[in-house]
């Protein structure tokens, strides 16, 4: 008896649908590519695999085995009640948005460092000014609160501006691809002591419970004057009116592409802060080709693993929560 597969994932082009044709032929699945759940909700809720980031499926599909998030966040999918199969196997595609999401971090940290937002506002205004004092990468002494695929797709990048220091804080303590000058350890909170020293702060973190403003008022308070600091993982990871607070104050500048409540309120204060570079979660998302790509080439791997009953990549633990 054939496996039933629905695909519900965007973006998708028409040789990434004949990948995912030809994988389920071989693997003998029952294949439906569909632009939206409505478009055959009988089937998507009796298919034993679904590959899209469909949390509304998930709570009430019980002949669901495996759901394949093409999204590397899982946070929709910890509620208690989020499966109705408690025993479905959830896999994410972590490994995808590394190359886009460190792009997007060298963009913004060189738009902050070299004042681009007020120059745009100075061209704007048709006037030839060029005097605005400037920051540079090089030398500076940069910290990567999160060793994952997208800092260590970070830290390759920002290595070739031949910054001061890498210092990557992750639970372990190892060095990923010795890729870090130093490796601080998060559980132990040893990470707090690198802060003063700190001129640039990536964060790269999910929306764990442990995570949860990890970045708090007194760590923010740690950070030298001038300091750069950057989300990219989840906005929940940083206390934001602690940021807020701190950026109220022109201390600190920050680029934000993950905020606590999203989309973000338009009467937020967050709006009208001069020193603060907002992007409305644009750096991971899929309208880069490569991305998709992988995404595309990680369901297809997994497809074949599981139909051979062998041990999936990117299983995630949803206790955990990655």
């Amino acid at each position: 008896m054939s496996r039933k597969l629905a695909v519900v994932v965007p973006n998708l082009t028409d040789a990434h649908r004949q990948a995912i044709r030809e994988a389920a032929e071989r693997n003998q699945c029952e294949l439906r590519i569909l632009d939206a759940p409505r478009e055959d909700l009988d089937y998507v809720l009796s298919s034993e695999i679904v590959f899209g980031h469909l949390p509304e499926i998930a709570r009430t599909s019980p002949d669901l085995q495996w759901l394949a998030t093409p999204y590397a966040g899982i946070d929709q999918f910890l509620v208690p009640d989020a499966f109705a199969n408690p025993n479905a196997l959830l896999t994410n595609s972590s490994g995808a948005y590394g190359v886009t999401i460190a792009e997007h971090i060298v963009m913004v940290l060189l738009a902050i460092l070299r004042r681009d937002p007020e120059y745009r506002k100075i061209i704007a205004e048709k006037k030839w000014k060029r005097s605005l004092a400037i920051r540079s990468i090089c030398g500076s002494r940069i910290t990567l609160l999160g060793t994952g695929d997208i800092g260590r797709e970070a830290a390759r990048r920002l290595r070739a501006f031949a910054p001061a220091s890498l210092t990557g804080i992750n639970r372990s303590g190892k060095n990923p691809e010795n890729l870090f000058d130093t490796v601080k350890t998060a559980a132990a909170e040893e990470w707090e002591d690198v802060l003063p020293e700190t001129d640039v702060l990536i964060v790269s973190l999910p929306g764990t419970r442990e995570a949860y403003h990890l970045l708090g008022r007194s760590h923010l308070k740690k950070l030298p004057d001038g300091a750069v600091i950057i989300n990219v993982g989840r906005g929940s990871v940083i206390d934001q009116a602690a940021l807020l607070a701190e950026l109220q104050t022109g201390r600190l500048s920050a680029g934000l592409d993950v905020f606590e409540e999203e989309p973000l309120p338009k009467d937020d204060p967050a709006w009208t802060l001069p020193n603060l570079f907002i992007t409305p979660h644009t750096a991971g998302n899929m309208t880069l080709g490569y991305t998709v790509d992988r995404i595309v080439e990680i369901f297809i791997e997994n497809l074949d693993r599981y139909c051979a009953n062998q041990p999936l990549l990117h299983l995630t633990d949803r206790q955990r929560g990655y």
